[in-house]
């Protein structure tokens, strides 16, 4: 920190200074570095302050990738991501919550549904508030012993039948060099494969993410179903749009992201191919990268295919600015 300190008065006294001076120091400072990289043996040693410094002075200068000589910009990244995840952790801490279910509450929410087979979680919880005790329908659900024998129609049967008439379509989070974060829409066909749709905000709301399924599907082009997670940004107004546009709303189970495999499978490709790789500085940047990325795979009949999109995407894995 005294070091980043130190830095920022440099540039501010820097105005003073002549430019004959400044190259000049300059010239001395890169000298002395290659010789000192002459003397040491191996990789440098770096301390967090360091690493802090460099990725701060590259948060505000970038040009200074085309002089590094000790750490490779490889490294540079990685370092900015271990910044993201360290302050979002922190941001994400524990700070209390519910209280533990006790051992024997939990064995008697089993004993319960064993011996009552026709018994729900809400008749369960209604025996237990008689009882005295003070817990939720929810942590009664979660204790109670599933059923086994699978319903009518598996889930994979249903997809099987139907794969021309559905698309998914989901959330991801994509970080900025900044630590904020942008949220990407994505829909998806399952029948071929397709990206339909894909933009970018940083507020999701349910107004927002209704605008988007009525630009994905104009005219006839609407799916007959389409699957989602039970995020509660998909709120009464995007059921009313998919109503209105005579799409059927197909929601998953709770925590069974498999469900919803196909729009999870691109997420993760986009972000192992394309995002893992790249800091992008605004909701612009990312924004114009989706267009390109969605004008490339649906740009041409050829192009259509999800084995041909995770080729053109790898093409724009260098930074952006």
């Amino acid at each position: 920190m005294v070091v980043l300190i130190c830095f920022v008065l440099a540039v501010l006294a820097s105005p003073f200074k002549s430019k004959s001076r400044l190259e000049a120091e300059n010239a001395a400072l890169r000298h002395q570095l290659i010789v000192l990289r002459r003397k040491v043996r191996g990789r440098a040693q770096l301390m967090n302050n360091d690493r802090r410094f460099f990725v701060q002075l590259y948060r505000w200068f970038p040009s200074i990738l085309q002089v590094l000589t000790i750490i490779r910009p490889d490294t540079l990244v990685r370092w900015h991501q271990a910044g993201f995840r360290r302050c979002w952790r922190w941001k994400s801490r524990t700070r209390g919550g519910r209280p533990q279910i006790e051992t024997e509450l939990r064995v008697l929410i089993r004993r319960m549904s064993v011996e009552n087979p026709l018994w729900g979680a809400p008749r369960i919880h209604g025996e237990l508030l008689k009882l005295g005790f003070e817990l939720a329908q929810s942590s009664v659900a979660k204790y109670m012993v599933k059923r086994r024998g699978p319903p009518s129609q598996r889930w994979r049967t249903f997809l099987h039948n139907h794969a021309p008439d559905i698309a998914a379509m989901d959330l991801f989070v994509v970080p900025t060099i900044g630590f904020n974060l942008l949220y990407a829409f994505v829909i998806i066909r399952l029948d071929r494969r397709d990206l339909v749709w894909i933009n970018v905000t940083t507020n999701p709301t349910a107004e927002w993410i209704a605008h988007q399924i009525t630009e994905a599907f104009p005219w006839d082009e609407a799916p007959r179903y389409l699957i989602r997670d039970r995020d509660r940004i998909y709120g009464a107004i995007v059921t009313r749009r998919l109503r209105a546009m005579g799409i059927r709303d197909k929601p998953t189970a709770s925590a069974s992201p498999w469900q919803n495999g196909f729009a999870e499978r691109l997420i993760g490709s986009m972000r192992r191919e394309c995002t893992d790789h790249i800091m992008f500085l605004a909701r612009h940047t990312c924004a114009g990268f989706c267009d390109r990325m969605l004008a490339t795979t649906t740009g041409s009949e050829l192009t259509g295919r999800w084995t041909r999109m995770r080729r053109s995407v790898a093409r724009f894995s260098g930074p952006v600015s």
